[in-house]
């Protein structure tokens, strides 16, 4: 039986039946012999003019993000659930994270790389909502070089246009100092200590730290711990705290122990004693040992006493330059006098200026002074420089029957009575 109204969407034929020769009811195509079902076919009116639809728009459905975005997107949620950050500051380091992944600058970049963009996002993002994180902490988390993790870091601001503030100094401390348990419901009373009181402290010996050139180049968490570590004892300069080494307090505060911060220890308390010695009410000799106890006083007038103590080095360094200035004056006079006494003055005289020659090449060639000796204050590159290889000039093989000029004969002589022996000597064979 045909089918009136109806068109096959194989070919377009109207001439449509049914087809009874099977078990189960059929309808087809007269003309291509397509089998079709009931509900495939179309009326005349809906396939006149209509437009074909290609099966992949059809069934497109949302594109899914690459495995590695995805991992990258957990890897930011972990990483704000282990520094407790809130949901606001999660959100804003995904979205990041996905604008930076699929920017064209970090698209092929290695993996290594896109595990340090987790990072920067999050720092980026906890700067924008002021929640204290360092680049060393994440650095820390990521186990990456703080080198490579600051370059995406600026990298990834520049290419997002992004303006954040840089880090406040008192933030980062207390966010650091509740690191440390060491409050009256953790360690008794005597070793308990306020976290306010301890942030102030600590910021002040950063400060000092600071200028003084400590912090210069160091990494940020052993200059704290150690800040931590002396204003917890000078707070309270009692005899409990004092004998606490740095292992002992790591322990009670239940922190993990930095091996740098013991070197920024020994550091703050040279640079304390420097200070500690211009108080003037203070009689005792001030030393590490002691120092703690002065603390307060110190970080209360630091200003007035560094530019004491840098006073106080000029003049010593001033009198020093004037008694080698009296201590050279004193050597030529001598020198001269003993000129005087000899016979042959000018064959002495002769052999002085010819030696001259000798000694300045002697001098150049010696290494310069390291000049952060002379000063209070310098960066700990300049006190502790490492020492450069001299290059040795090629030793050659020596025969006996090289010229000896007369100039280096007489760079060998040194007393009057060498000098009055050559001098009878070439008055003899002339």
């Amino acid at each position: 039986m045909s089918r009136v109204g109806l068109r096959c969407p194989g070919c377009g034929s109207s001439n449509v039946v049914d087809d009874d020769l099977y078990c189960q009811a059929q309808t087809v195509c007269a003309d291509c012999g397509s089998v079709v079902s009931e509900g495939g076919l179309a009326s005349e009116s809906v396939y006149v003019g209509g437009s074909d639809v290609s099966y992949s728009r059809t069934t497109a459905g949302a594109k899914k993000p690459c495995m590695n975005l995805i991992k990258g997107l957990q890897h930011v949620k972990a990483m704000c659930r282990i520094l407790r950050v809130n949901s606001e500051i999660e959100e804003l380091s995904k979205t990041y994270y996905s604008r930076a992944y699929q920017h064209e600058t970090f698209i092929r970049v290695s993996l290594q790389k896109k595990e340090a963009l987790v990072g920067c996002c999050v720092l980026v993002s906890c700067r924008l909502l002021n929640w204290p994180i360092t680049m060393g902490t994440i650095s820390y988390l990521l186990d990456a070089d703080p080198m490579v993790v600051g370059v995406i870091y600026l990298e990834m601001v520049k290419v997002l246009n992004i303006e954040a503030p840089s880090a406040n100094i008192t933030d980062v401390m207390e966010a650091h100092s509740h690191e440390y348990k060491i409050s009256s419901l953790h360690v008794p009373e005597e070793l308990a200590e306020n976290h306010k009181d301890l942030t102030k402290r600590a910021v002040e010996l950063v400060e000092l730290a600071a200028d003084t050139w400590i912090v210069t180049g160091r990494r940020p968490i052993p200059i704290m711990m150690a800040a931590i570590y002396l204003s917890w004892q000078s707070l309270k300069p009692n005899k409990h705290r004092l004998k606490f080494s740095l292992d002992k307090f790591c322990q009670i505060a239940k922190v993990n122990k930095q091996k740098p911060a013991m070197k920024r220890i020994t550091e703050m308390k040279e640079v304390l004693c420097k200070l500690g010695k211009e108080i003037p009410w203070v009689r005792e000799a001030v030393t590490p040992d002691n120092v703690v106890k002065q603390v307060e006083d110190i970080l209360k007038n630091r200003y007035a006493l560094l530019r004491r103590a840098l006073r106080t080095q000029e003049e010593a360094l001033l009198a020093e330059s004037e008694a080698s200035c009296e201590d050279s004056l004193t050597e030529e006079t001598r020198i001269s006098e003993l000129v005087d006494q000899t016979p042959n003055a000018s064959s002495v005289e002769e052999s002085e200026l010819n030696a001259e020659p000798h000694r300045d090449t002697q001098k150049s060639q010696d290494p310069a002074p390291n000049w952060g000796k002379r000063v209070l204050f310098a960066p700990p590159c300049v006190v502790h420089a490492k020492k450069r290889r001299v290059e040795q000039p090629e030793l050659k093989d020596v025969t006996g029957y090289e010229e000896i000029s007369d100039s280096e004969i007489d760079s060998y002589i040194r007393t009057p009575r060498e000098a009055r022996e050559f001098a009878q000597t070439q008055k003899m064979l002339s």
